[in-house]
């Protein structure tokens, strides 16, 4: 698998393939902690006890959704184990990540220590230990439909990320919210920028109850929902 072309855009990543943006640089971060950290309850959920935690994510991206999340956790739960699972068809150097990650001084411990892990060539799994064992980061280098399938650790989140439904339709289809609906713990959560009606009726028709919640900045409204097994 090769590395994806970006094109830069006054400072903002853009995927060649999909013609979309990774991010707003102004607002980038603030939209991953409202959709992803907030849509799935993670300040709350995370300040009680739990021994660890297991969160999905469709399109790895720039890393943003890692960084923030990883950030959050040692705020939130240091000393306790997270395992964050990325799905990545289309992955970026690691001079592309430095580049847009570095936005945001607060994470510059946090990039230079995943840059020493992160592989230089893309074959089908990475492994990443970090924060002395605590955190640790898989990245699977496959199409989503292919990957969910061998992944045996049920998730207590979902980032549900990646370009559009418009810009990519092709991950959003069935087997993503049947397969979701196999890998997510009793009460698991999930979050995603989108509000497409398809994607609703998707997750709805897979056992979660999925609410429309206030977007941010100019994206009026985001799917957020929780997992119900047997509806």
């Amino acid at each position: 698998m090769q590395n994806t072309k970006i094109i830069w855009d006054d400072g903002v990543p853009t995927s060649e393939i999909y013609g979309d943006i990774y991010f707003s640089k102004e607002s980038g971060l603030e939209e991953t902690r409202h959709v992803f950290l907030e849509g799935n309850n993670l300040p709350n959920r995370w300040s009680g006890n739990l021994d660890d935690f297991h969160i999905i994510e469709t399109g790895f991206g720039t890393g943003l959704n890692f960084f923030a999340t990883w950030q959050l956790w040692n705020e939130c739960a240091k000393g306790r184990k997270l395992y964050y699972t990325s799905i990545e068809k289309h992955p970026l150097t690691i001079e592309d990540i430095r580049r847009a990650i570095s936005i945001w001084p607060q994470f510059a411990t946090y990039i230079a220590e995943f840059s020493w892990q992160y592989p230089s060539s893309f074959e089908n799994t990475a492994t990443l230990a970090l924060s002395d064992n605590q955190v640790h980061l898989t990245i699977i280098w496959a199409d989503v439909s292919n990957a969910l399938g061998s992944i045996s650790k049920k998730a207590d989140a979902w980032f549900l990320d990646g370009f559009s439904p418009a810009k990519n339709p092709d991950m959003w289809n069935e087997s993503l919210y049947k397969n979701m609906s196999v890998l997510t713990n009793p009460e698991g959560t999930f979050a995603t920028f989108t509000a497409s009606g398809n994607v609703r009726r998707g997750l709805q028709e897979n056992g979660f109850i999925v609410q429309k919640i206030t977007g941010f900045g100019q994206k009026r409204h985001i799917l957020v929902g929780q997992f119900v097994a047997g509806i």
